[in-house]
């Protein structure tokens, strides 16, 4: 069952940082398409503040039916456009992905990427990620390669597809979380600060091949 024109929305927000993550935010829908849904840009009730959103956010939702049954499902940002207030467009779910179980799994996948790092300093250096995402990656540091809360980072992804073809994605990022391992290594969460919307699509594009492999296993 789909939700409807005017029902409104239960959104959280994968940006790599847990405590974003828990929020939840409000939102209406204004029109529903084939492929897609326009819906309002969201607000955090406790705040009154409206959420920005970017191209690609992944969103976890739900909507609410009879009896207050809460129905799930996954989506992501695909776009904008300018009325009379400002719509959010985001992918519009098959209807065998909405459920009355909640899945907190963004479109982010486990995968060992190359990537490579420069911050302060001039310092670079190339690494490998644990998964990645539309809203951010996370990648391994070992010990001196210290890496902080709230640091900014420029970094590229080299991107593998399965028609063989390579592409390099690069972009600017915030380091939201360092979480220290049993060896020496930390595991280092970025959400990106800048992005091009192509290359984000690009990353998008990536997650949902290794999404449909996991799936055919």
């Amino acid at each position: 069952m789909y939700p409807k024109v005017n029902e409104v929305l239960y959104i959280q927000i994968d940006t790599g940082d847990e405590k974003e993550a828990s929020h939840v935010y409000k939102s209406r829908i204004s029109e529903i398409h084939d492929d897609f849904i326009y819906m309002e840009v969201p607000l955090q009730e406790s705040t009154g503040r409206l959420k920005k959103l970017y191209m690609g956010d992944e969103l976890s939702i739900y909507f609410l039916t009879e009896g207050g049954v809460k129905n799930f499902f996954n989506s992501y940002v695909l776009g904008f456009h300018e009325d009379v207030i400002r719509m959010v467009r985001i992918r519009k779910p098959d209807p065998e992905e909405i459920t009355k179980i909640q899945r907190r799994s963004f479109l982010r996948v486990q995968a060992e990427l190359e990537i490579a790092v420069s911050y302060k300093g001039g310092r670079r250096f190339l690494s490998n990620t644990e998964d990645v995402g539309g809203g951010g990656v996370s990648f391994y540091a070992e010990s001196d390669q210290k890496l902080r809360e709230g640091e900014l980072l420029s970094c590229w992804l080299l991107v593998p597809y399965k028609n063989g073809s390579l592409e390099h994605v690069p972009f600017e990022s915030e380091v939201v979380r360092v979480k220290k391992l049993p060896n020496t290594r930390s595991l280092i969460m970025l959400k990106f600060n800048s992005i091009v919307d192509m290359e984000r699509q690009k990353l998008i594009r990536f997650c949902f091949e290794r999404q449909f492999d996991f799936r055919n296993r």
